[in-house]
């Protein structure tokens, strides 16, 4: 229904920034959220950033907010996370997420209905 693709992830020292960006195809008519979620090796995946299609709100772990940004661009069906300040325990594999169905818990992975293949961050100290 919906295809997503990352790209952006590289390898960075701690400090440094990172833009992902994720392109939507498909079905797109149906996003209610995008969001970005990441995964260390050995790790749960965790929420990182969501952001309503209509509107633009935004939302953050608690431990990204005021490091990094979430934007969408409507038109290009893309979504980006903008990462500043990166810290050692940013890195992860980080996946961009699509909600087709209106969830209130943006936070949660099951509430997303289509994943993208992911992208890697690794950020060293």
């Amino acid at each position: 229904q919906v295809q997503l693709v990352e790209s952006g992830g590289g390898l960075v020292q701690a400090g440094g920034s990172l833009r992902l960006s994720c392109a939507a195809s498909g079905r797109t008519f149906n996003i209610h959220t995008m969001g970005w979620f990441r995964q260390a090796p050995g790790k749960e995946r965790e929420f990182v950033a969501a952001i309503a299609w209509s509107g633009g709100s935004t939302y953050y772990k608690d431990s990204v907010q005021g490091r990094f940004t979430i934007s969408r661009d409507n038109a290009k069906n893309t979504v980006y996370l903008q990462m500043n300040s990166l810290k050692p325990e940013d890195t992860a594999v980080y996946y961009c997420a699509v909600d087709a169905s209106g969830t209130y818990y943006r936070s949660r992975p099951w509430s997303y209905d289509y994943w993208g293949q992911g992208t890697q961050v690794t950020v060293s100290s």
